[in-house]
């Protein structure tokens, strides 16, 4: 059976007829009308239809559906009955299901369509033309798929107070201060080209043009060179693209002295020579408060890597790592499951202690920052490199994240051995003095156990790669 539609309320028109005479998805063929463009225009695509006796649609299969009927594919039709045929013949959880090959397909649409929109809306730019001595503003836009409808809602919200009109390829919208119109689809050559606004958009986007975030590959894909045409700020790309590597270049060099720990590394680097060169460290700001720096300590052929996040205020006054409250949690966890301290290495990602001043002057740890972690990273990767550990063992999201970056996260990934290019196992778990901070008992002695066990975990590894 032939069914014409044109939009999604002709979908439902016919999708309901069908249902009604119970007329299954493999006996249906969909087709567009030829004038899809003239009825797409005309009522309300959305607009909710009478209901039929003893049909029901769970109401996410219509918002599902209102996405979908914006994509180009021919096939979107015959994929919503599919799904619209099996929610109403006894699979009603059938949404719940993402991994099924037609709720898969239609989600493949949808995103396709929210992308498209969001391009829409990142991509429009008015220009500034007069109509009878007044202001009014024209876009002109070419999306993948019929969105218009479906964005224009999103402008009159964002620009109430001008009068505005996108044209696109396939339909136009105006608004008129009050209400949303629309019209046929409009060619390029019928848009106004430039305004003056142009000049200053243009402007703006070079003064905050970085060139050392630039992704040449990432900026073509989310700034398809289609929608260059219409974008003032477009023709400006090829010329910054050249000139990012000379301005990069320029904005690192007056700063590379005071942000790079590998200026100060010596040009021996054994553990020793690796210990005086850090006590010259200026790298980052936190030396200007500290103490002293807080180099590792440990036997050179150690097979155990322990690192931390930063020094404490123990560790600052005294110059070796763990020797505070923490350091005595974590002796005695160790103790526990066979581990001596005097044959591992242990070492900070962060070499001086960064602190804010509380109550009665005491010097209250302060949690390094990204750059903190990105300076010292120089010191952290020498020591690895000297010591050749078999198994590194992080404590507390800072010193796992100095190795695998700012997406690791200590909840999801605690306790497990990975293989790393640092060390053959690798493992992340609770700092102790997180343990010492918490203050509820309860919560403090099952984060207690959890320590123990990954510190058990990790002692067990240790053992079978030897």
């Amino acid at each position: 059976m032939r069914v014409e539609v044109s939009d999604l309320a002709s979908f439902r028109e016919a999708a309901r007829g069908l249902l009604v005479r119970g007329v299954p998805p493999d006996k249906v063929l969909f087709t567009e009308e030829r004038e899809r463009q003239a009825s797409l225009l005309g009522a309300d695509a959305v607009a909710p239809s009478a209901p039929v006796a003893g049909l029901s649609v769970p109401p996410a299969f219509l918002d599902l559906a209102e996405r979908v009927a914006c994509h180009r594919s021919p096939e979107r039709w015959g994929g919503l009955y599919r799904v619209l045929w099996r929610l109403t013949h006894g699979e009603r959880k059938l949404l719940e299901v993402v991994s099924d090959e037609d709720v898969y397909r239609l989600h493949t649409l949808a995103k396709a369509v929210q992308r498209d929109a969001h391009k829409m809306k990142a991509f429009v730019r008015f220009r500034k033309v007069d109509r009878e001595g007044e202001e009014y503003f024209i876009a002109w836009h070419r999306p993948d798929h019929l969105i218009v409808r479906h964005v224009a809602p999103f402008f009159a919200r964002r620009f109430p107070s001008m009068r505005w009109s996108i044209l696109t390829p396939d339909a136009s919208v105006s608004w008129d201060r009050e209400r949303l119109s629309y019209g046929p689809g409009v060619p390029r050559s019928e848009a106004p080209e430039g305004d003056a606004l142009e000049e200053m958009w243009s402007t703006y986007y070079a003064s905050t043009f970085n060139p050392a975030r630039l992704n040449v590959r990432a900026m073509r894909a989310e700034m398809p060179q289609k929608h260059w045409a219409t974008l003032p700020e477009a023709r400006l790309i090829p010329e910054l693209v050249r000139g990012a590597p000379e301005r990069t270049a320029k904005m690192v060099r007056p700063r590379l002295e005071a942000s790079d720990a590998s200026l100060y590394l010596p040009e021996h680097r054994d553990l020793a020579s690796l210990a005086r060169a850090a006590h010259g460290c200026k790298a980052c700001p936190l030396h200007e408060r500290a103490t002293q720096t807080v180099f590792g300590e440990g036997p050179v052929d150690a097979r155990l890597m322990l690192v931390g996040e930063q020094p404490g205020d123990n560790e600052d006054r005294e110059g070796r790592p763990f020797i505070g409250p923490a350091g005595q949690l974590l002796d005695e966890v160790l103790a526990g499951v066979g581990l001596d301290r005097q044959q591992l290495y242990v070492t900070n990602a962060v070499k001086h202690f960064g602190w804010m001043e509380g109550d009665e002057k005491q010097r209250l740890h302060s949690k390094p920052g990204r750059r903190e972690v990105l300076a010292c990273k120089a010191w952290l990767e020498a020591e690895v490199q000297q010591v050749k550990p078999r198994m590194i063992l992080c404590l507390g999201a800072t010193a796992a994240q100095s190795f695998l970056g700012p997406g690791f996260r200590i909840n999801l990934s605690r306790g497990q051995v990975f293989e790393t290019p640092w060390a053959q196992a690798w493992m992340a778990t609770f700092h102790p003095s997180a343990l010492l901070r918490m203050p509820d008992e309860r919560a403090r002695a099952q984060a207690r156990l959890h320590f123990e066990e990954d510190v058990r975990r990790a002692a067990e590894t240790l053992r079978a790669l030897a």
